[in-house]
């Protein structure tokens, strides 16, 4: 998730009215609060204990509780392979509160088939205190940890075929406080709100966790949406922390994972499709220019 500084910015005020239908009856029916004035008096005091515990800014934008699910292509795939194969795996990893984790199983994703993962433990706290859920009610594991950190996915090539080792249990990954079991065993990876947070080796490298991650099932696939550059180049920005992005254009997130122009692909070449979309997003800064995007194993 998009994790800017910005503690110092006045009360953030809900406007349940920014919600479309299905982001209002999924928020509804989660907390069990159907009158929209004591809903948005909820979301206003879960929000602000968000506040004060990680000080993020998109805390201030209700696009935290809007789902990116529906805005992405790819998702009418994932859920109709994730309804019809017993062993469809779902990775939701920069997760944040779990909005889109819980829209998923919202459309019909079984529960059983669904990990959550950001690095902290507390995200998950404040989501179920923000959807009046518990691990019991919504039984998704979540498992903390940073995807560059070695121990918590480690470094390897894509799987060209099948593990040999086990899909591992709930219990023993939540024990592991690892993705490593995972690795050549996930169907799905969404990836949202995530990759525009870092420098373009950072993402690369990112890139080359999460294809370690995935199966090599054809179907499988990574996908999801970040802002990208409002140029036919890449371009590489400061952030408020004085911390530079870069984002990606069309052209340099394919090359990226299949290569192309003397630059290698995370993937071999011809074992992946990489589909990318662009949508404008006015926001008060201005204009973002975001990649909707999935990469498909073939």
């Amino acid at each position: 998730m998009d994790t800017t500084a910005d503690t110092k910015q006045n009360k953030f005020q809900v406007d349940l009215t920014l919600l479309d239908a299905g982001e209002l009856a999924l928020l509804q029916k989660h907390t069990g609060i159907q009158d929209t004035e004591q809903l948005a008096k909820h979301v206003q005091d879960v929000v602000e204990k968000a506040r004060q515990v990680f000080g993020y800014g998109y805390l201030t934008q209700l696009l935290f509780l809007k789902s990116k699910f529906t805005h992405l292509p790819a998702y009418k795939h994932v859920l109709e392979i994730g309804k019809s194969r017993e062993d469809a795996l779902l990775l939701d990893i920069g997760c944040g509160l779990g909005h889109d984790t819980r829209r998923a199983a919202w459309d019909g994703y079984p529960l059983k088939n669904i990990v959550a993962s950001d690095l902290y433990p507390e995200f998950w706290t404040v989501g179920h205190e923000m959807f009046k859920s518990t691990p019991e009610t919504f039984p998704v594991p979540f498992i903390p940890g940073d995807a560059f950190d070695n121990d918590f996915i480690p470094d390897r090539e894509p799987f060209m075929e099948s593990p040999n080792t086990p899909r591992p249990s709930t219990d023993s990954l939540v024990l592991s406080k690892s993705l490593a079991g995972l690795q050549g065993h996930i169907t799905f990876i969404h990836a949202s709100a995530l990759f525009h947070l870092f420098g373009e080796d950072a993402q690369r490298n990112l890139a080359k966790k999460l294809a370690s991650l995935v199966s090599p099932v054809p179907g499988s696939m990574i996908f999801g949406i970040h802002r990208g550059s409002d140029d036919v180049k890449p371009e590489e920005k400061m952030d408020s922390r004085g911390e530079k992005r870069f984002y990606h254009s069309v052209e340099s997130w394919k090359r990226l994972w299949m290569g192309g122009e003397g630059q290698e692909g995370v993937f071999p070449p011809g074992t992946v499709e990489v589909e990318v979309g662009v949508r404008q997003l006015p926001m008060p800064e201005g204009m973002y220019h975001l990649l909707l995007w999935s990469v498909k194993r073939v």
